[in-house]
């Protein structure tokens, strides 16, 4: 099955994570199919947070799982998007 779940990267004490579409089988760091963005836990940057939602919903169309952090991303993102065109 496939799972979109953020997959850690970055460093010590600077977390850092990609969203991606992966096999639920393979370990949070191993071998993914799509990158569909990325999360910058430290907020330091103006850009911490991007998601192609089109691409997301696609996946979920062909039966992927979002995991509920991904979901909670997605919710945030959606309201700033919305928030900036405003």
């Amino acid at each position: 099955m496939v799972i979109i779940r953020l997959r850690p990267g970055g460093k010590k004490k600077t977390p850092f994570y990609q969203i991606v579409a992966a096999d639920n089988r393979m370990p949070l760091t191993g071998r993914f199919i799509e990158r569909m963005g990325f999360y910058n836990a430290l907020k330091t940057e103006t850009q911490s947070l991007w998601i192609d939602l089109e691409r997301i919903n696609h996946w979920v169309s062909q039966g992927a799982q979002v995991s509920p952090a991904v979901k909670s991303l997605c919710k945030a993102f959606k309201k700033s998007q919305e928030s900036a065109s405003a």
